[in-house]
């Protein structure tokens, strides 16, 4: 058995690792998951705002991040859902646009009786990067003349009677870079006072934890965070454990399905680490020996 170990032809591993992602990937594999203190003070900057409270969401990802922003992106849709939160989208990534879309029709389908331009609507994107922040913080209407959709924002309700960003109670935005949440801190939350909080990639979260927990009251720090924030919703609001919202095609665990192939091969790894210096060790007590 040893010598098969020592000889194994590294093309086995390499199957069982992708048997280690694809397995847990189709069996939609919830791993052991807690929420941290950062994902809790996520979820009660959101669920501690009076309900119908104005947030301004931005989305500044592209489809590339997507798989570690996307599920927080809509479980922070749904959130502002279940509180009634007016909700203004926006995106200062082209192609951020879409997932804005994708946002509205879930609040849309899941949601009964809320309407867009009374309790949600979209801004679009708008080129500039943090000059857009900066212009909206004094005039929102000087840069946006209409919505995404073409409508003058004086005929929506939502819109028809706000000067600037200074009118909302919250900035919630899911970044992959720049310009992202620093720039929304250091151009919107810092200036204006507003209340903030983030999600990000992995790699980005590092330089922003320095803002918590003032002018961010916390941050999801990629798909770990995001499990985190969809554990706590889940127990906040049970009809979202439910198989039907689970297997909906933005399920209430995506975050959590997307944990699954991570920690089964992170395993494997240590196993086959551990497993490979107790060969390793074995060999040179007996070459000692």
């Amino acid at each position: 058995m040893l010598n098969f170990l020592r000889n194994l032809d590294r093309r086995w591993i390499f199957l069982l690792m992708g048997l280690a992602v694809a397995v847990p990937l189709l069996m939609r594999f919830l791993p052991p998951n807690s929420a941290t203190l950062m994902d809790r003070s996520v979820f009660d900057a959101i669920e501690d705002l009076p309900d119908g409270s104005r947030v301004l969401v931005s989305f500044d990802f592209d489809p590339g991040s997507q798989g570690e922003l996307l599920p927080m992106a809509m479980a922070f849709a749904r959130h502002c859902g279940y509180k009634r939160h007016k909700v203004y989208f926006m995106c200062l990534w082209p192609l951020g646009e879409p997932f804005i879309e994708d946002a509205m029709n879930l609040l849309d389908s899941e949601f009964e009786g809320l309407e867009y331009g009374t309790d949600y609507m979209s801004f679009g994107y708008k080129p500039g990067g943090e000059a857009v922040i900066k212009n909206i913080i004094v005039d929102w209407k000087q840069l946006f003349i209409t919505d995404s959709r073409k409508q003058s924002l004086d005929s929506i309700p939502m819109t028809a009677n706000i000067k600037s960003a200074k009118a909302m109670d919250l900035i919630v935005n899911v970044c992959a870079g720049d310009p992202g949440a620093k720039q929304w801190v250091q151009y919107a939350a810092t200036p204006a006072g507003l209340a903030m909080v983030a999600g990000c990639t992995g790699v980005q979260a590092p330089l922003l934890y320095p803002y918590i927990p003032d002018p961010m009251a916390g941050l999801l720090a990629a798909i770990k965070g995001a499990a985190g924030y969809e554990q706590i919703l889940i127990d906040r609001y049970p009809e979202l454990g439910t198989s039907e919202m689970k297997n909906a095609r933005f399920s209430t665990t995506a975050a959590f399905q997307r944990m699954g192939p991570q920690f089964v091969a992170h395993l494997l790894m240590l196993v086959l680490i551990l497993l490979g210096n107790f060969i390793f060790l074995l060999d040179r007590k007996r070459g000692a020996s």
